[in-house]
């Protein structure tokens, strides 16, 4: 699998098989996180893998007002928490660098698993002051993003994409490239 079919073929998955996911699949995955760019080279990530059943369990209890968290935690092998500095990034201009290194970095691991046809789902809606308590991440660390990284139980089709013509400009805001 190339790149681009990675990026076609990446879903968002929501329900995992009661599979295993070996100790190289998922250092590749990290290894995919750890390879990103970001701000600077800064490298602000932390990452925390769950893979205790009881503490998976017990994110799904913290992650409660999430809509689609059914068929997740009681199957999926790993959970992967990302973590930022925001001190070891970049605020300029109102930017917080920190999100956008993250953004990156997570989406690195997501095609990695893509790749390995493993199932991965960004979730960014949480209340993050209870998880960082239970995961134990200190200030001044912003908890971002968490995923599920297991063997999916189901095959999204593809979601309506926009046309490129319809946000693609040339050289100026408006002028159609396309």
């Amino acid at each position: 699998m190339n790149v681009m079919e990675a990026i076609e073929k990446r879903r968002s998955i929501r329900v995992y098989q009661d599979a295993p996911v070996s100790r190289e699949q998922l250092m590749t995955f990290l290894e995919a996180i750890h390879l990103a760019p970001s701000w600077k080279d800064m490298q602000c990530w932390q990452v925390i893998v769950l893979s205790d059943r009881e503490q998976i369990m017990k994110l799904g209890e913290l992650l409660n007002h999430n809509p689609r968290r059914e068929g997740v935690f009681e199957t999926v092998p790993y959970f992967i928490a990302v973590v930022a500095d925001p001190t070891q990034s970049g605020d300029e201009e109102g930017k917080q660098y920190y999100m956008t290194d993250i953004g990156i970095a997570l989406e690195n691991g997501c095609l990695a698993a893509t790749e390995m046809g493993l199932g991965t789902c960004w979730i960014g809606l949480f209340e993050e002051q209870p998880i960082k308590e239970f995961l134990g991440i200190p200030e001044p660390y912003r908890l971002v993003a968490l995923t599920p990284l297991g063997v999916p139980a189901q095959d999204p089709k593809p979601r309506p994409r926009k046309a490129l013509e319809d946000f693609v400009y040339d050289g100026v805001w408006g002028k159609k490239l396309l």
